[in-house]
């Protein structure tokens, strides 16, 4: 049996194929010293947009230097939509002499195309390898299992590619049984972790004397991640005396483990609700970096794919009775509480005409006791939040707004609440982001009829502070401000790093 490290390619997924030179070179220094034969150092791809790291093109330079700097053989993946035969030559012909095997990420939809792949590359005189995903749903395709046996001659390893981490120890022995039936090629099995599985699952694996199995340093991999090389190589040395060298092992985990701090990948909750039920990882790994979706707005989406669902429910249409001249939106940042006297003078002095819509409920006891309309915008489980501001809600004067149905993250609302909350038809002056906090409070200040939005609490982020989820949140309100300008004037009246608002004084203001 051989492993495979696929550390730089899977853990790409998390730092976008960009990895430092000095955690490369104590990745290479110390596999070197274990019993690992492939290293799979990252993609070998076309042109694509956006940016990629280094390790989803993986350069010439970049291979060369790899080779120079490892005894270990190494592997690259295609990812198979992407990448047509035509293209095969231009990718591989270059790289021959640094590389023993592609693997190619296949869609089980795709099979047949990927045998015609399969069939370029192989006359380049190199291994490949199909990794065939999704392999919980495999039984969606029968006439691909049956198929099978056009991979002999073609295909040298046949990867069972645990893609949601969703399957159990007797599913891996029975599908291997089966597929051994169909096919001579030399099997591979790679697992994901949501479950917690992934050792278990490999151990199956080896156990029906599997050809080929993956893991990565930490378990740094897409989602929930994958099987630890670390607890991987620990099990194997300790039932099957494998030689495994620990200060090595111990020194290449170290270096990874810094990683692991700043992205903190690994198994939770909305991982395992979406391994449980196949669901994609792509799309948990972008809601758990969004700041504004808890843990239980994602397990409740989750919740909603698992049943079919589109929302947990439907309310009224936001239409207000009343029209202001102007909306104040108050947001979480500490200025709308280090100005809070100056606001409340302003809105005492404009209770006809200026309502209060507020984008996050961080700040709004502060104003629970002004007369002035109130709106309080509800993203994922910004509800909750609302419950411990304001506990009984007897204080609570307002209205609950929410995004356009269906919403994809299934709001929550407080049951107290269920009669005041109302949704918005539609998010018109931009189509960037149906659900957050700031693009329901413009869309609802536009529903009020306001012509000027003054807005408190956007302080926006000190540079050499600001986190990664902190900078996107930023880009997507310096967008939405953009657009929000074309409609009416937007103005902050408490001090901002938004250099495309407008500014004043809320002292300025009371005047």
């Amino acid at each position: 049996m051989k492993i495979l490290d696929c550390t730089i390619r899977d853990g790409g997924y998390y730092t976008n194929w960009d990895f430092e030179r000095k955690t490369v070179d104590t990745y290479l220094r110390s596999l070197n010293s274990l019993p690992v034969d492939y290293l799979e150092v990252g993609y070998r791809s076309p042109d694509l947009s956006g940016y990629h790291g280094e390790f989803y093109y993986c350069s010439i330079s970049t291979l060369k230097y790899l080779s120079e700097n490892t005894d270990k053989k190494l592997a690259i993946i295609l990812n198979e939509k992407d990448v047509n035969p035509e293209m095969v030559d231009a990718l591989l012909d270059p790289c021959r002499d640094y590389i023993h095997l592609v693997r190619i990420a296949i869609d089980p939809a795709n099979f047949e195309r990927a045998l015609i792949l399969a069939r370029s590359i192989k006359t380049k005189g190199i291994n490949v390898a199909f990794n065939l995903m999704y392999m919980s749903k495999w039984h969606e395709y029968p006439k691909m299992l049956d198929s099978f046996g056009e991979l002999d001659g073609i295909v040298d390893y046949l990867y069972l590619v645990d893609s949601y981490g969703s399957v159990f120890p007797e599913d891996v022995r029975q599908l291997i049984q089966r597929v051994r039936n169909k096919t001579k090629v030399k099997l591979g099995f790679h697992g994901h972790n949501n479950l917690e599985m992934a050792l278990a699952n490999t151990l199956a694996a080896i156990e029906e004397k599997i050809d080929i199995v993956d893991a990565t340093i930490t378990g740094m991999g897409r989602g929930a991640g994958n099987l630890s090389m670390e607890l991987l190589l620990t099990v194997l040395n300790r039932k099957d005396d494998l030689e495994v060298d620990f200060n090595a092992l111990s020194e290449v985990t170290s270096e990874f483990e810094d990683l692991k701090e700043h992205y903190k990948w690994g198994s939770s909750l909305p991982y395992m609700v979406s391994g449980a039920n196949s669901l994609p990882q792509k799309q948990v790994m972008e809601w758990m970096s969004k700041r504004y979706y808890s843990l239980n707005s994602i397990i409740r989406a989750l919740s909603n794919q698992t049943k079919k669902q589109k929302d947990n429910s439907k309310f009224p249409l936001f239409q207000p009775a009343n029209q202001y001249d102007n909306a104040l939106i108050i947001g979480g940042g500490p200025s709308a509480v280090l100005h809070k006297d100056a606001l409340i003078t302003f809105l005492n002095n404009n209770i006809e005409t200026t309502c209060v819509i507020h984008a996050s409920s961080k700040n709004a006891r502060v104003f629970s006791e002004i007369k002035n309309a109130q709106f309080f915008c509800l993203v994922g489980n910004e509800g909750v939040r609302l419950e411990k501001v304001f506990l009984d809600f007897e204080e609570f004067q307002g209205q609950c707004i929410l995004p356009p149905f269906p919403r994809k993250m299934g709001t929550y609302v407080p049951n107290i609440l269920q009669e005041r909350t109302f949704e918005l038809s539609s998010i018109s002056f931009t189509d960037i982001v149906q659900d957050s906090h700031t693009v329901i409070a413009l869309q609802a200040a536009l529903e009020l009829g306001s012509k000027t939005i003054y807005l408190s609490g956007y302080d926006g982020y000190l540079e050499n502070s600001i986190e990664r989820k902190d900078q996107e949140l930023y880009i997507e309100n310096t967008e939405l401000f953009n657009h929000i300008n074309d409609r009416v004037r937007c103005v902050s009246i408490t001090p901002t790093k938004y250099s495309n608002l407008s500014q004043s004084s809320i002292y300025k203001v009371n005047l």
